[in-house]
């Protein structure tokens, strides 16, 4: 199954010797299955959307309490449980988002979305009960922990970001976190499966507003005017010469202007033009480079036809850069649960967005993939979508690779 070449020298110079028995961590993921799939189904039928996930937040709050871990403040939704090992030590942080999407369900499952116009259509439900499942898992065994484990179940993935919310409240601190991890449901690789790419995985977003200001005037004499569409139009068109004229072939960017409102009238030349969209990018380099190309190439185009541009780009997620070391040892970890047949080498980030990124400013990181397919048999419909299904099985492959990741993290070596 493994698609690409990797570095294999950074792979074999991590220390091979599993510290736990992975496979019986698997058994023990296996045995949790049924209460899994009953709390992912309590979850799924009542999604909250991002920042209003009070009934989310107590679910897991509860639980995490009945498991004799510590709960600590952490916004007004989502929970910072922290887990002390029975041993001193570094820390680890597990991540899982908790929000949904503002989607009607139609799957017509039994346990569809009880919330109108709500739904957990991206895999968070599957995300947060793995999480759970891992921390009943490494609670279970504490006492053979060198170190801590925090568990960031974070709000507001799909909105403005919860992730920062919550390192800029201390989530990274008191103990400091060492390390981070966490990963995305994809139907797209099989329950029992893992996927995971070194280095760049998810790409940087930077969305922007264009005001392009012209002159109005009657639809009948357009030279005593300036045409804010058609100016904005070739806005549009030199914006999507950007990717393929002035960054390399091997390189990777997306421009999307997405949004176009002008205009009052059909016998009216429009004063004023909005464009609405976004960048997204690999990389700090290639990020700065393409802001400043949509910038002056807005601006210039405008004033080339007698307009002038106003753009604004706002910063968004970071994007997400796994760092190769703690990927290999992720990688290691992977190859120990399914065997390397299980894990799928990905050549190509993928450019949507994730804040996760975040969590990683200067901490070893990785993001990976937990399969959740069924061969395209139910599970064929894609994320953000109203059909989205998911096939449960992997919600103990996916605990207990958070498990092992946490257990082998804090134990080698000592």
């Amino acid at each position: 199954m493994n698609s690409v070449p990797f570095k294999k020298s950074i792979l074999e110079s991590w220390y091979p010797i599993m510290s736990f028995d992975a496979q019986a961590l698997l058994q023990e993921a296996k045995a949790l299955q049924k209460e899994l799939v009953s709390i992912r189904r309590d979850i799924h039928a009542h999604p909250e959307l991002g920042s209003h996930e009070v009934r989310t937040t107590e679910v897991i709050r509860n639980y995490l309490e009945s498991l004799g871990i510590e709960i600590r403040p952490c916004l007004e939704t989502g929970v910072l449980g922290v887990l002390y090992g029975g041993q001193p030590g570094k820390t680890i942080g597990l991540r899982a988002d908790i929000d949904a999407l503002p989607i009607q369900e139609a799957t017509g499952l039994e346990f569809a979305s009880q919330n109108d116009g709500v739904m957990h259509a991206c895999g968070h439900d599957l995300h947060a009960t793995a999480l759970m499942g891992a921390a009943k898992i490494l609670a279970a065994h504490r006492n053979e922990l060198h170190g801590n484990v925090k568990f960031f179940f974070q709000p507001d993935e799909e909105g403005s970001g919860g992730a920062e919310r919550m390192v800029k409240a201390g989530c990274l601190q008191n103990p400091k976190v060492d390390a981070v991890f966490g990963g995305h449901s994809s139907t797209g690789q099989l329950a029992g499966q893992y996927g995971l790419k070194y280095g760049k995985t998810y790409a940087a977003s930077n969305p922007f507003v264009i005001r392009v200001h012209g002159q109005g005037c009657h639809g009948a004499y357009p030279a005593n005017g300036i045409d804010s569409i058609a100016v904005a139009c070739q806005i549009v068109s030199a914006l999507q010469m950007l990717v393929s004229r002035r960054i390399s072939a091997t390189d990777s960017a997306v421009v999307t202007v997405g949004s176009f409102h002008a205009g009052t009238a059909g016998n009216i030349i429009a004063g004023e033009a909005e464009l609405k969209g976004i960048i997204r990018t690999l990389g700090p380099q290639m990020r700065e480079k393409m802001c400043r190309l949509v910038k002056e190439t807005a601006e210039g185009v405008a004033s080339a036809l007698g307009a002038s541009a106003e753009v604004e780009i706002r910063t968004s997620y970071p994007g997400v850069v796994n760092e190769d070391a703690f990927t290999a040892f992720v990688h290691r970890v992977m190859i120990s649960l399914v065997g390397e047949q299980g894990v799928a080498l990905k050549a190509t980030p993928n450019m949507g967005t994730e804040d996760f990124g975040y969590f990683m400013d200067g901490i070893p990181g990785c993001y990976c993939a937990f399969g959740f397919g069924d061969g395209g048999k139910e599970c064929r419909f894609p994320a953000h979508g109203p059909y989205f299904r998911a096939n449960e099985d992997g919600l103990a492959y996916a605990a207990a690779l958070h498990a092992a990741v946490a257990m082998q993290y804090l134990n080698e070596n000592v």
